[in-house]
């Protein structure tokens, strides 16, 4: 799926920032991979962003994580403190989740560039069955998490598991069972967070009616074209640029917006307030990084391109462009143009109209890459 340069940084997740060191601190907006090993095990492993180690998190009030699933890895049913998209880098994997309001629940399965939005409200399971790895990304708002800038799960079942909080004879009244059979419960979950299931499990297979899935998975932005969106209150946006393509300038003005880098590398300039430069980095596949509102965002993809993907906090985000077909310069009047880049008016038209010629070669280049 080829987007339009345009919208590269339109869903970078925005974080609010003040006006004290970490605005001024080009080291507090450096990309940087997940750092911290939640679980590693037979089944798999989860990774994710430190908000100790990375304070913009905290600030902005975002999470990120990975999640890899070997081939049979089982991540147990579980819940997270946060809304959340999860898109999938490799591979593919069956996803289960229960609503509070739900009898049953929904299975399907997502690949590799599928995305699933994740409301906190929902319980969920996830299995590889593949004979590879299956990863997927997760970004989420964590305004009300028990750790800003971090996103927590809480087991229902395994070594970890509430069933592993509560005493055998609490157990026993709430099941109605004996309390040898309350201690078999407990005992009998020895595994933690993500297991190996043995090959002869049958897993539960998506649902044949994929209308049943359609709140859940989807390609597109915002809640303005995908209304299951505003339950997250999340928007996202795949996107892969050719070589040397620029990320056009943007800047965010109600909303935190976030990208994980999933191949390839480029170049990174965030520029402040005042004009002062706040980044200037080198971002490549596996780092994550963070714009806050109000500030301009421009890149450049290196020789080989770039894909990403980006979560904004807003459903329905407002992004200013400063260059291509939706570019607030072309809303100005042309004296007022030309009196704000103390130019003359020839000049102020080239730039309108160089402007104009580099967009429709992006817009180009992408309608061929789809072909």
């Amino acid at each position: 799926m080829c987007i339009s340069p345009l919208l590269f940084f339109s869903f970078i997740l925005s974080a609010f920032v003040g006006h004290g060191e970490t605005a001024g601190d080009a080291n507090a907006f450096s990309p940087r991979p997940a750092d911290t090993t939640i679980f590693e095990g037979e089944g798999g492993s989860y990774r994710s962003w430190s908000s100790s180690n990375f304070p913009l998190l905290g600030e902005a009030k975002v999470g990120a994580g990975i999640l890899v699933l070997h081939p049979h890895g089982f991540a147990l049913p579980h819940y997270a403190d946060s809304n959340k998209i999860g898109y999938v880098l490799q591979g593919s994997c069956s996803v289960g989740t229960v609503s509070s309001s739900a009898s049953e629940e929904k299975v399907l399965r997502i690949r590799e560039g599928d995305a699933i939005q994740l409301p906190n409200r929902l319980i969920s399971w996830w299995f590889n069955g593949g004979d590879s790895d299956a990863i997927v990304v997760f970004i989420g708002e964590t305004s009300k998490s028990q750790i800003p800038g971090e996103i927590t799960y809480s087991s229902l079942t395994g070594t970890v598991g509430v069933f592993r909080g509560f005493s055998t004879e609490f157990i026993s009244k709430a099941y109605n069972l004996s309390q040898d059979e309350a201690n078999t419960l407990v005992t009998s979950q020895t595994g933690a967070v993500i297991v190996k299931l043995d090959e002869g499990i049958q897993i539960p297979q998506q649902q044949n009616d994929i209308g049943n899935f359609g709140e859940f998975v989807s390609t597109v932005a915002t809640a303005d074209k995908f209304l299951p969106l505003e339950q997250v209150g999340l928007s996202y946006r795949p996107v892969k640029l050719g070589k040397s393509a620029v990320f056009q300038p943007i800047y965010a003005t109600d909303s935190v917006q976030v990208t994980y880098i999933v191949k390839g590398s480029g170049r990174v300039q965030f520029t402040g307030t005042n004009g002062e430069i706040l980044l200037n980095a080198t971002v490549q596949a596996g780092e994550l990084f963070v714009v806050p509102p109000f500030l301009v965002a421009i890149g450049i993809a290196d020789g080989e391109g770039i894909d990403y993907v980006s979560v904004i906090t807003s459903s329905r985000p407002v992004i200013w462009h400063f260059s291509g077909s939706t570019s607030i310069w072309k809303a100005f009047s042309p004296v007022i143009l030309q009196a704000s880049l103390s130019t003359t008016p020839e000049f102020a038209q080239i730039f309108l109209g160089k402007d104009d010629m580099k967009h429709n070669s992006h817009a180009l280049e992408s309608r061929l890459d789809e072909l």
